[in-house]
């Protein structure tokens, strides 16, 4: 089956500095197999047979703090899971200088719809969406500041999710089917 590892917080701001390369490896030496990571924010795409999702979580975030000593916490969802929430981000949704469109990855905990009731939505400026593992959102990028997407900034709820605009989430998911 192939994955997606969406790592939280590395090589943001200065911060939480790993190497792709030696991620890679770390990855490796665990088992996964065909590792293939994309841009420095933590998207490694492999292949594994074994253990299901919260498994492999748990097994890679061990092995990144053992090798690099970090706490960081990997969201692991298949090309299936992947798949449905690309087919729900509408084809006009964009990342581009006119809009700003983001796919909000759920740890598994919070993974429900429930979890829209403590976003502030602003039904004229967003446009939000809940599909099992994400919440899609986007603005237009001249009401940003308007729109409830920022607040969920230093929340509670912005520490159990991942960010990847919706650009980011194709490519993602480009190269998970390259690998099937």
């Amino acid at each position: 089956m192939v994955y997606i590892a969406l790592l939280r917080g590395i090589n943001v701001g200065g911060k939480n500095k790993i190497d792709m390369k030696l991620l890679k490896q770390t990855f490796e030496q665990v088992g996964m197999n065909d590792v293939v990571t994309y841009i420095n924010t933590g998207n490694i795409i492999f292949s594994y047979k074994g253990p299901l999702n919260t498994e492999l979580s748990r097994i890679l975030e061990e092995a990144i703090h053992y090798d690099f000593g970090l706490q960081i916490k990997v969201v692991v969802r298949s090309v299936d899971d992947v798949r449905e929430i690309i087919n729900a981000i509408p084809d006009t949704w964009k990342n581009d200088k006119d809009m700003k469109s983001d796919v909000m990855f759920l740890w598994d905990e919070i993974d429900d719809e429930s979890v829209l009731k403590n976003l502030v939505i602003k039904p004229n400026i967003d446009t939000v969406k809940y599909i099992p593992g994400a919440i899609l959102w986007s603005v237009d990028k001249k009401n940003v500041t308007k729109s409830g997407m920022l607040k969920i900034i230093g929340s509670k709820l912005y520490k159990q999710v991942t960010v990847r605009n919706v650009n980011t989430a194709r490519k993602i998911y480009e190269l998970m089917q390259a690998q099937i």
